[in-house]
């Protein structure tokens, strides 16, 4: 339980809050970049690359405001509560970003750009509320499957979590694509590529109120083992379990989130791809790129290695996760077996833990490693084969099926893990029942769905555009396919 309590720090604060870093900071540096060039061609001054900084402070003060006016009241609900402190965040940032387009004279096409994408945003999280959440349908239907054995809970809990991808697809896609179309008319495709940039941080502007619905996830938890551990009784456990119950919704949400905006953020990214090997193609006189044509069978051998990188990085970090639970397991019955009295829970008698924290922390960092170097060196193979028009399709087919992974597997384990707790508050034969067992089964599927693979694919999606990067005037100059 302590392990686990630890665990959820970790994975909900530690993890989550470094993803949302990773994307806040990425979408902020790309927007600079294009926005310090539109800048330099406009003759110097400060415009473009004042209004990130503006739109990013603007975002911090509206965060403030709408954690501060989250309210649930004795009779409230805490789902609610959470979503209320969004929707107040949002319109105080509409406002505020508004008067300050206004006072400072930006440009009205741009602040509609970063609107659309904190407007996705909260589709996003709407979506993810709907399909997670406790009083929802999808919920309800997965626990009255539950009821036929745990392979129905499987099975209704996927087919929900890919109808979850929709909306949240849909909105990434309209986003990039009205963020790139209001811009453009500004003075063309380097323009349009900053609306999108500014549609990713206007999603992320809101960052500090994410962070803090996130963390209350983990914070009710530890809430209900310290609870457990304590034995205050089935009345603390309920109350924890509601609240518990409302961070799982508010962690998909957030997760939700990071998700879109990092779609976003790496759309915004291929472009800096694309110029900078167009910048290196200008110096060695070389031909540079426009965009990227999937009938060209280079761009298409890319783009089919690339769709296929996010499952195998998912595989590689579950199957670390299972063999990490089986070396847990059966160090758990090696104590049961040498620890004389374990078993019967005689006085003084207690198991080694750091056992079981060694293998969790030695097995987490070992398993991280082959999967991260797998997409790396993936990269560079397909750089080196098919040159930059293959890094290309290579990231295209990346960012897709990256972006439907980690929504689907965040999406589907919230939904097991509420659909266990909404059994256990006492429906559909309430804990002990057989939907109840089958139920667990779900939520222990579930887990490395939405806290191991699904977070993990956004960290992924960066790496491998920033690695391509960071690689463009090699790849355009050496490569075994021309």
């Amino acid at each position: 339980m302590i392990a686990d309590n630890v665990g959820d720090n970790v994975g909900d604060v530690a993890g989550m809050g470094a993803d949302l870093f990773d994307s806040n900071v990425a979408s902020m540096a790309a927007a600079l970049v294009i926005g310090a060039s539109l800048d330099k061609a406009a003759g110097g001054g400060w415009k473009y690359s004042a209004m990130v900084f503006c739109y990013a402070a603007i975002g911090l003060l509206a965060s403030i405001v709408g954690v501060a006016t989250a309210r649930m009241g004795k009779r409230g609900n805490p789902t609610r509560a959470l979503n209320s402190s969004t929707y107040v965040t949002t319109a105080v940032f509409t406002a505020l970003t508004a008067l300050a387009t206004w006072g400072f004279q930006f440009e009205w096409r741009v602040w509609g750009a970063s609107i659309v994408g904190l407007l996705v945003g909260v589709v996003i999280g709407i979506a993810s509320d709907y399909f997670t959440d406790d009083t929802r349908k999808p919920v309800h239907n997965v626990a009255k499957a539950s009821e036929s054995g745990p392979a129905f809970t499987i099975l209704s809990g996927v087919s929900y979590g890919f109808l979850s991808t929709l909306p949240s697809m849909v909105g990434i896609a309209i986003s990039a694509l009205v963020a790139y179309k209001l811009c453009e008319p500004l003075g063309g495709a380097n323009y349009a590529m900053y609306g999108i940039s500014m549609a990713a941080v206007g999603m992320l502007s809101i960052v500090g109120m994410i962070v803090s619905n996130d963390a209350y996830g983990p914070i009710v938890d530890n809430a209900r083992g310290l609870a457990e551990m304590g034995g205050l009784g089935d009345d603390v456990l309920d109350v924890t379990d509601a609240l518990d119950s409302a961070g799982n919704t508010a962690k998909a949400i957030t997760k939700g989130f990071a998700i879109g905006a990092a779609g976003l953020t790496v759309i915004a990214l291929l472009g800096a791809f694309i110029s900078q090997v167009n910048v290196a193609a200008a110096e060695l006189n070389l031909q540079g790129l426009t965009g990227f044509d999937i009938m060209d069978p280079i761009v298409f051998f890319g783009l089919l290695v690339g769709a296929a990188i996010p499952a195998i990085f998912s595989a590689m970090l579950m199957l670390g996760v299972d063999r990490n639970a089986q070396r847990m397991v059966s160090e758990i019955h090696r104590q049961f077996r040498e620890i004389v009295g374990l078993r019967e829970g005689k006085e003084g008698v207690s198991p080694e833990y750091n056992k079981c924290i060694e293998i969790s922390t030695i097995g987490a960092l070992r398993e991280l490693i082959p999967a991260g170097l797998a997409t790396i060196v993936a990269t560079i193979i397909v750089g080196f084969i098919g040159g930059v028009r293959a890094t290309g399709g290579f990231l295209c087919g990346n960012i897709v099926t990256g972006l439907f992974l980690a929504l689907f597997m965040s999406n589907a384990g919230g939904l097991w893990d509420n659909s266990k707790k909404f059994i256990e508050s006492g429906n559909n034969g309430g804990k002990g029942s057989d939907a109840h067992k089958a139920a667990v089964v779900g939520d222990t599927v579930g887990d490395p769905f939405k806290d191991t693979a699904g977070p993990s694919i956004n960290t992924q999606i960066t790496v491998v555009s920033l690695v391509s990067s960071l690689m463009s005037t090699i790849f355009l100059t050496t490569s075994l396919i021309h």
